[in-house]
């Protein structure tokens, strides 16, 4: 039996965090296929080297913008959960 009193306040916020983390990598998914059919060798600013049968890819300029992004979203899905 379940006690009368027992409240789970915890759950709504739970399943919303849920709900928006699926939203957030159904976003992420659809703008890296965008972006990889934009950009297929690469965002300009990465920096890739090939030579030989070796290949080295660091991407600074991708890692700024995906850092840019990500703060904006959780600060606009912070500020909703509040």
């Amino acid at each position: 039996m379940r006690n009368a009193n027992c409240k789970s306040h915890g759950v709504p916020t739970i399943a919303r965090l849920l709900i928006a983390g699926g939203v957030l990598l159904i976003i992420g998914g659809v703008l890296f296929t965008i972006g990889s059919r934009l950009f297929p060798g690469g965002v300009p600013g990465d920096i890739a080297v090939r030579r030989g049968n070796s290949a080295f890819y660091f991407p600074v300029v991708s890692s700024i913008v995906l850092s840019i992004v990500a703060t904006i979203v959780l600060n606009i899905l912070l500020r909703f959960l509040r």
